[in-house]
C-alpha cells in the first residue's frame, strides 16, 4: 500500500478510496499516535478532547460519523462543530484547549472527493513523521476502553460565532464604504464568510452560499471565478472574494474584473504589515510557484522572499523556523501566523479589504505593484507522477525548454500531492512563448508518463 497521507491529509473519492471503515481506523490510530507523542494532556485524569468539523459535502455526513465513532471508541471526548472552514476548526482546537482537531474536507476538489485532515494540540498541522506513525498503526491490536471510559460526543454550536469574533479582533480598521461580492463556493464559509465581512462594515452581496451537499465547488468558488467576475460588474462592487470548499484559500477580483491572486495578496499584505512595523525581519515566505513578477515587486520594496516547496505545510514550516508572520501560495493560501495556524481565506479577505479601506485605493491600484510575467499552467491528468524526476525523455525536453527560455523565464514540473496529475508551469517573456513551451512539455509528460 502506498502512502495514505498527501500534502494535505488523506484524500480520495468518498466511499471508494476513502471509506467509512478507513475513516474510523484512521481516527483510532491518530488518537493512539498523538497520545504517544504527548499531544494529549490529561491533568487530573481528564479524557482527551477532539474538535471535529466538516465542509458541506454529502459524504461528510457518514465520514464524520465514522471519525467521531473512532475517536470516542478510543476514549476521546468529541466536540462536533458542524460545517465550518478548516481554519475555524484549527482556531477552535487551540482556543478550546482541545488535544486534537479533525476536518473532513477535500478543499477545492470536486464534490465526490473527500478528505481527512488531523491537527495537533494548538491547531497545528501534523509533521510528516507523525502522519507516517499513524499509517503504521492502522488496524493494530489495541486495548479498548469500556464502560465509563469510552469517549462522549457533544454538539458544539458556538464555533462559528467564536471564529468570526476572533477574525474581527485581528482587523486594523473597519471596511465601511466597501461593496463586496462574496462567493462561498457552496462550502464551509457560506455563512461565516459573509457574516464576518458584514460585521466588519462592508456591504455584502452573496453568491453560491446555499450548499445542498452536492454543489460544493460546482462552477463556483476560487477555482471558477467566472460568476464572481460577472457579479462584481453587475453590482458595481469595489471587489469580489472567492473561497474554496473549506475556505483555507481566497482569491479576489477587482472592480475591472481582473484577477487578484495569492501573489498579489501577499505583496499587498507584506507592504501593509511593514508599514505598521509588524512584518518580522521584513520577510515574506512564498513557494516556487510564485510568479517571478512577485519576487521582483517584493525585492523592489526592499523586502526579502524565502522560497519553499509547494504546499502550505512547507510554507508554515519555513515561517516557524524563521519566526516569520506572513507567507502563502499563488493559489490563495495565505498564512498570517500572528492570527492563524493555517491558511485562512476569510481572514485573508478581511485584511485585503481592510487595506483598501485604510488607503482609499482601488484593488486594481494596490495589485498593480506586481507586474506578472506571462505564466501558463497545464494539468496533465492520469499519468505516473512518481516518474517525473526519473524519465529520461522528459529530462531532455526540460533541458531544451530551459535553454530556450534562458534568463527570461522558468519551467517547473510538480506532481500534485492530492490528485493523479502533474502540473506543468512555464513563465516566459511573452504569453505565446509560455503557451507553446507549456503545451510541448505537457505533451511529453502525457506520452512519457501516461
Amino acid at each position: 500500500m502506498g502512502r495514505l497521507f498527501g500534502t494535505d491529509g488523506v484524500r480520495g473519492v468518498a466511499n471508494a478510496d476513502l471509506t467509512a471503515e478507513l475513516a474510523l481506523d484512521l481516527a483510532v490510530a491518530a488518537a493512539h499516535v498523538l497520545g504517544d507523542v504527548g499531544a494529549f494532556s490529561t491533568p487530573g485524569g481528564r479524557r482527551p478532547v477532539a474538535v471535529v468539523g466538516d465542509d458541506t459535502r454529502a459524504s461528510g455526513e457518514f465520514l464524520t460519523a465514522a471519525v467521531v465513532a473512532g475517536l470516542a471508541s478510543a476514549g476521546v471526548d468529541v466536540w462536533r462543530a458542524g460545517s465550518l472552514p478548516t481554519p475555524a476548526i484549527a482556531y477552535l482546537t487551540g482556543a478550546l484547549n482541545a488535544d486534537l482537531g479533525v476536518i473532513l474536507s477535500a478543499s477545492h476538489n470536486p464534490m465526490p472527493d473527500n478528505g481527512i485532515k488531523f491537527l495537533a494540540r494548538g491547531g497545528h498541522k501534523l509533521a510528516d513523521d507523525v502522519e507516517t506513525a499513524i499509517e503504521a498503526r492502522l488496524r493494530e491490536d489495541w486495548s479498548r476502553p469500556l464502560g465509563a471510559d469510552v469517549g462522549r460526543v457533544t454538539d458544539y454550536s458556538d464555533g462559528g460565532r467564536m471564529y468570526v469574533e476572533h477574525l474581527l479582533s485581528t482587523l486594523p480598521n473597519r471596511l465601511d464604504g466597501l461593496r463586496v461580492v462574496v462567493d462561498g463556493a457552496n462550502g464551509a464559509a457560506s455563512v461565516v464568510g459573509p457574516d464576518a465581512l458584514r460585521l466588519a462594515g462592508a456591504e455584502v452581496i452573496e453568491i453560491h452560499t446555499t450548499p445542498n451537499g452536492l454543489n460544493i465547488n460546482d462552477g463556483c468558488g476560487s477555482t471558477h471565478l467566472e460568476s464572481l467576475i460577472e457579479a462584481v460588474d453587475e453590482h458595481g462592487a469595489d471587489a469580489g472574494v472567492a473561497f474554496d470548499g473549506d475556505a483555507d484559500r481566497c482569491l479576489a477580483v477587482a472592480a475591472d474584473g481582473s484577477l487578484v491572486d495569492g501573489d498579489h495578496v501577499l505583496a499587498i499584505l507584506a507592504i501593509a504589515l511593514r508599514e505598521r512595523g509588524a512584518l518580522v525581519h521584513d520577510t515574506v515566505v512564498a513557494t516556487v510557484m510564485a510568479n517571478l513578477g512577485f519576487r521582483l515587486a517584493v525585492e523592489a520594496a526592499e523586502l526579502t522572499v524565502v522560497e519553499t516547496g509547494v504546499g502550505d505545510r512547507y510554507v508554515l514550516e519555513a515561517m516557524r523556523d524563521g519566526g516569520f508572520v506572513l507567507g502563502g501560495e499563488q493559489s490563495g493560501h495565505v498564512i498570517m501566523s500572528e492570527y492563524a495556524t493555517t491558511g485562512d481565506g476569510v481572514l485573508t479577505a478581511l485584511h485585503l479589504l481592510a487595506r483598501m479601506a485604510e488607503t482609499g485605493r482601488t484593488l486594481v491600484d494596490l495589485a498593480g505593484i506586481v507586474q506578472k510575467l506571462p505564466q501558463v499552467l497545464i494539468n496533465v491528468r492520469d499519468v505516473d507522477k512518481k516518474r517525473v524526476d526519473s524519465d529520461e525523455t522528459l529530462a531532455g525536453a526540460l533541458t531544451k525548454a530551459r535553454a530556450e527560455l534562458g534568463s527570461t523565464g522558468r519551467v517547473l514540473l510538480r506532481p500534485s500531492g492530492t490528485e493523479p496529475l502533474v502540473r506543468v508551469m512555464v513563465e516566459a517573456a511573452t504569453a505565446e512563448q509560455a503557451q507553446t513551451i507549456a503545451e510541448q512539455l505537457a505533451a511529453v509528460v502525457a506520452s512519457s508518463l501516461g
